[in-house]
């Protein structure tokens, strides 16, 4: 059986995550007050409803406490809109909440109402996006819990052509690699010492905040 989510709010977050999760194949309910958004929406989703979502009886019709997701994305436009829709969505039973915000303190009030987890996704994009801006060879970074990081990166010109026992990383710059991208036939795979680093080649390595920076400025 497909996973459950409800959307609230179609704006360019909320349609970019009922987009994403219709992709990977969850049933998507999305939410909106403005009937073109709810239309737009209605192309990729399951079902798209035009209502306002503060309306606890036309919430309550949504079923959220039978959703395995509920995502309020509302923007900052909405503010009052957001606490309350994540109020009634807590109140209803919702199992998993995840409510957008654009600071600390809607993101502290977003908790206090109900929400089980805050997402503000700007300020994680530019946090993200930081370190493709200083390094051209970091691809892309993902947190991992509060102090590692997943990072997506070419090794520096003087590491290509050695294997990755010769580099031993993890024991020199405390960085793991779990798996490297060609742009070959081999695509993605799981590492091994004997493998040698080509000047194509984006490794998927995990580390401690700091430490590829390190590497890209140490080499």
């Amino acid at each position: 059986m497909p996973k459950q989510a409800l959307v609230v709010g179609l704006g360019r977050f909320g349609m970019a995550v009922a987009r994403a999760l219709a992709e990977r194949d969850v049933e998507v309910l999305a939410v909106d007050n403005n009937e073109r958004r709810v239309q737009d929406a209605a192309q990729f989703v399951a079902d798209a409803v035009c209502f306002d979502a503060t309306d606890e009886e036309s919430l309550a019709r949504t079923s959220p406490g039978r959703r395995d997701l509920c995502v309020c994305a509302m923007g900052d436009d909405s503010s009052e809109a957001a606490i309350l829709c994540t109020a009634l969505l807590r109140q209803m039973g919702a199992r998993r909440i995840v409510a957008r915000a654009s600071g600390e303190l809607r993101a502290r009030i977003l908790r206090l109402v109900g929400a089980h987890e805050v997402v503000n996704p700007l300020r994680e994009f530019g946090e993200r996006y930081t370190m493709r801006l200083l390094y051209r060879d970091v691809l892309g970074e993902l947190p991992l819990g509060e102090t590692l990081l997943i990072t997506e990166v070419r090794l520096p010109d003087s590491m290509n052509g050695k294997t990755l026992a010769e580099l031993a990383l993890p024991q020199r710059h405390g960085i793991t690699v779990v798996a490297v991208r060609s742009s070959d036939e081999r695509g993605v795979r799981l590492p091994a010492p004997g493998d040698v680093v080509d000047e194509d080649d984006v490794l998927i390595v995990v580390s401690k905040r700091g430490a590829v920076a390190k590497l890209m400025e140490r080499e």
